[in-house]
């Protein structure tokens, strides 16, 4: 019998750990009055600069020659903002016996993200995939996610999602959609300064990510929310987040077989549409959900380190199926920024 063909590493993310060292110092010593109100300030401006970033890097050519292969980003985009919310809404079966009403908002939530980009590359490549189709499957769902996660939140969440209003809908256009319309804009006078220093600037937008991770943490903790979760509930919030994670990873590779896809389109759909992006995720929840954004959020954090041990070792053992004729491009990619 042939032996399961395991990665020599897998993907522990050391972003991961930052995050987690992040939780743990805004419990020991969350932001208070003054420092509160700075933390916040930093954080808004933060989260503007995220997309303002996000705008500065996408390639609006590339993504317009990505329609070509419009059946695969279709789907994509189905198994993104549709057959995951949908899932989401079948969870909600289980509140409250499995989890409490605010982990199932987070999980909630959680299906309504966009998918990642540079993870979704990398795996696709590593199981020798359709390298391209990943690339412009993953900017297409960033780029329809920065409105349309919105949106859903306020008809699936409403007011349970931390007080969706008008004002909220300002506020998300303000900070999410004016600062990425603006490096959209000046993305041709800026854009190969973004290329070029694109690891300082990652470096950037990752320190903005904890500094946004705090500020939501420290508020959790201030406002005693965290008493509200328990180990057990945690352990069933993984289970639930397993069993979300192989039903998706078995959608979108049989699915696609189903639908016709050569083995290269479906590699990519498969880590296109099945994976969440935790870069989107955790400033939009930080607008959405106000105070109660540190549990909204967990159930994010859990699943993203999830999504990259599990697709790691599927990406190695595709690569060696007998029909994986295409030599895939090597990828340098930062796991944390999705």
């Amino acid at each position: 019998m042939k032996r399961p063909h395991w990665p020599s590493r897998l993907p522990i993310d050391p972003y991961i750990v930052l995050l987690i060292g992040t939780v743990g110092l805004a419990a020991l010593l969350p932001a208070r009055g003054t420092a509160a109100h700075v933390a916040s300030g930093a954080s808004t401006a933060a989260i503007a600069f995220l997309f303002f970033l996000y705008g500065a890097r996408l390639s609006t050519r590339e993504a317009l020659d990505g329609l070509k292969h419009w059946r695969l980003h279709v789907t994509v985009l189905a198994c993104t903002f549709v057959v995951f919310p949908l899932l989401g809404l079948a969870a909600r079966g289980l509140v409250p016996a499995v989890l409490t009403q605010p982990l199932y908002q987070g999980l909630l939530f959680l299906t309504l993200v966009p998918s990642t980009i540079q993870s979704s590359i990398a795996f696709t490549s590593i199981a020798r995939g359709n390298v391209p189709a990943a690339i412009c499957a993953g900017s297409f769902s960033s780029l329809v996610g920065i409105v349309l996660t919105p949106l859903l939140a306020a008809v699936l969440l409403g007011n349970r999602g931390g007080g969706f209003s008008a004002h909220s809908l300002v506020t998300i256009v303000l900070q999410l959609l004016v600062p990425f319309a603006a490096g959209q804009v000046l993305r041709p006078w800026i854009g190969r300064f973004v290329a070029r220093h694109r690891k300082v600037l990652g470096l950037v937008d990752r320190g903005a990510i904890l500094l946004v991770v705090y500020t939501a943490f420290s508020e959790g903790m201030v406002r005693g929310i965290w008493h509200q979760v328990s180990p057990a509930r945690l352990g069933a919030l993984l289970g639930v987040e397993a069993v979300l994670l192989a039903v998706m990873l078995a959608l979108t590779w049989y699915g696609t077989r189903a639908l016709g896809f050569g083995r290269a389109d479906r590699v990519a759909i498969q880590f296109a549409g099945s994976k969440k992006s935790l870069a989107s995720g955790l400033p939009m929840a930080s607008v959405l959900f106000g105070a109660q954004a540190s549990l909204a959020v967990l159930p994010l954090m859990l699943f993203h380190q999830m999504q990259l041990m599990v697709c790691a070792v599927i990406a190695k053992r595709r690569s060696h199926d007998p029909e994986a004729r295409q030599e895939a491009t090597p990828v340098e990619v930062g796991y944390a920024r999705d």
